[in-house]
C-alpha cells in the first residue's frame, strides 16, 4: 500500500509540470501584455514597458517558466499577484476554502440526489418510478451549470428574493450555486448508480441470495449496494475533481470571492503567477482526490486491498 502511495504521488511531478508549462504558453499567446492591462488603455508605452520590465515579462518564455519554477519548487514561492501585489500562496489561502465549500457541497447534494434515485430506478425497472427520475436525469444532465445558475438567480433571488444573487452574507449564499454545480452530475450520477445497480442485482451470488429466501431489502442493501457502488465511487471522485474546476464559472456568475474567480481575473489581467498557481493548486487538488478515491476502493473492496498491499500495482 505505502508503494502504491508513493507512486501515485511521484506521478504528480509530471502533471504539474505539465500543466504548469501549458499554463505559461496559453497565456503568452494572448494578445496583450501584464502593463497594458494594469495601467489601463490611457498609459503611455514607456509607462507600460516599465511596468514589464519590473514584472520581469520582457524576459524570454522559457526563462521565466524555469525561474518561477524552481521558487515554486525549491522556495514554496508562487510569486506575487500583479494586481494586488500580495503573495499568490497567500491569496489562494484566502480562497480556496471558498471553492470547496462549493465544489464539497455540489458533490453532497449530487449524490444525495442521484444514488437514492438511481437504486429506485434499477430496483423498480421499467416501471413509473424508473422513466420518472431517468427522464429528469437526461434532462439535468445535458444542461450546463451556468444556465442553471441564471435560472436560479432569476426565479428565487430577483423575483422571490429568498437567496442572494451575488456575494457572501451567509450560508444561503451558498444554495444556489450548490443546486447550479449539483444538478447536471447528480443527473449523470444516478443514470450510473442505475446501471452499475443493474449489471450488479443480476449477477450469480445476487440470484442465490434470492433463492435462499433472503428478502428483496436484504438483497438489495447487504448484497448488491456494496458492489454496485464501487464504480459510485469512482464517479464521484472524479466529479469532485471536476466541480473544483467548474466552480470558476459558477464563482464567476455569483460573484463568490473562490479561487475560480480569482483566476478569472488573474486571466483578464495576464497575472501569470496568479493563473499559474491558482491552476496548479487545482491539479495538486484533483490528483489528491483520485489518490482518496484509490485507497477508498481498498477500503470497500478487500481484494483490491490485497493487490496494492501485494504491490504488484
Amino acid at each position: 500500500m505505502h508503494r502504491f502511495i508513493l507512486k501515485r504521488l511521484l506521478m504528480m511531478i509530471p502533471i504539474v509540470i505539465g500543466v504548469s508549462l501549458l499554463i505559461f504558453v496559453i497565456i503568452d499567446m494572448i494578445p496583450g501584455d501584464p502593463g497594458s492591462s494594469l495601467l489601463g488603455a490611457g498609459a503611455h508605452q514607456e509607462d507600460i514597458d516599465m511596468m514589464n520590465e519590473q514584472l520581469g515579462y520582457n524576459r524570454p518564455l522559457i526563462q521565466r517558466y524555469f525561474s518561477y519554477m524552481y521558487n515554486a519548487v525549491f522556495k514554496l514561492d508562487f510569486g506575487k499577484s500583479y494586481a494586488t501585489k500580495k503573495p499568490v500562496l497567500t491569496e489562494i489561502a484566502s480562497r480556496m476554502p471558498v471553492s470547496l465549500r462549493v465544489a464539497f457541497n455540489a458533490i453532497l447534494f449530487s449524490l444525495v440526489f442521484g444514488v437514492p434515485l438511481g437504486v429506485l430506478s434499477a430496483v423498480k425497472q421499467n416501471t413509473v418510478f424508473d422513466r420518472v427520475p431517468t427522464g429528469i436525469a437526461l434532462l439535468m444532465a445535458s444542461q450546463p451549470a451556468f444556465l442553471i445558475g441564471l435560472v436560479l438567480m432569476l426565479i428565487f433571488s430577483l423575483r422571490l428574493g429568498w437567496f442572494p444573487a451575488t456575494g457572501i452574507e451567509s450560508w444561503k449564499s451558498y444554495v444556489m450555486p450548490m443546486i447550479a454545480l449539483g444538478l447536471p452530475y447528480g443527473g449523470r450520477q444516478l443514470r450510473f448508480t442505475r446501471s452499475s445497480m443493474l449489471e450488479t442485482i443480476r449477477q450469480d451470488y445476487v440470484r442465490t441470495a434470492r433463492a435462499k429466501g433472503a428478502s428483496e431489502r436484504l438483497v438489495i442493501w447487504r448484497h448488491a449496494m456494496k458492489n454496485a457502488l464501487l464504480p459510485v465511487i469512482t464517479v464521484a471522485g472524479n466529479s469532485f475533481g471536476i466541480l473544483i474546476g467548474g466552480a470558476i464559472a459558477t464563482e464567476t456568475l455569483f460573484g463568490l470571492p473562490g479561487l475560480g474567480s480569482f483566476i478569472v481575473a488573474g486571466i483578464r489581467q495576464k497575472d501569470v503567477p496568479v493563473v499559474t498557481g491558482g491552476i496548479i493548486v487545482f491539479a495538486v487538488v484533483f490528483a489528491f482526490v483520485i489518490l482518496a478515491v484509490d485507497l477508498s476502493y481498498a477500503m470497500v473492496d478487500p481484494r483490491i486491498k490485497a493487490k496494492y498491499s501485494g504491490g504488484r500495482r
